[in-house]
């Protein structure tokens, strides 16, 4: 328990509270704002990381990758 509250604490906030959004939200967020940060990226990552995605999910973090590659979106 000590470990968890350890670890929770050294994250930055936002980092902390882009792993409890939704997936959509955060595609839709990262989309309008034509910037994908490093928080999204940890977002995405622990999303990935916690294999509980449905094929929705996965399909939106593969139009993001996607966009990113061809250059629609710019990495912070």
């Amino acid at each position: 328990m000590q470990l968890t509250a350890t670890l929770t604490s050294r994250l930055p906030m936002s980092i902390y509270n882009s792993m409890n959004q939704p997936i959509s939200e955060l595609f839709f967020q990262i989309w309008c704002s034509g910037r994908i940060t490093r928080t999204d990226r940890y977002g995405l990552k622990s999303a990935l990381l916690e294999e509980m995605l449905d094929e929705e999910d996965k399909a939106a973090i593969d139009r993001l990758l996607h966009a990113v590659r061809r250059g629609w979106l710019l990495v912070e």
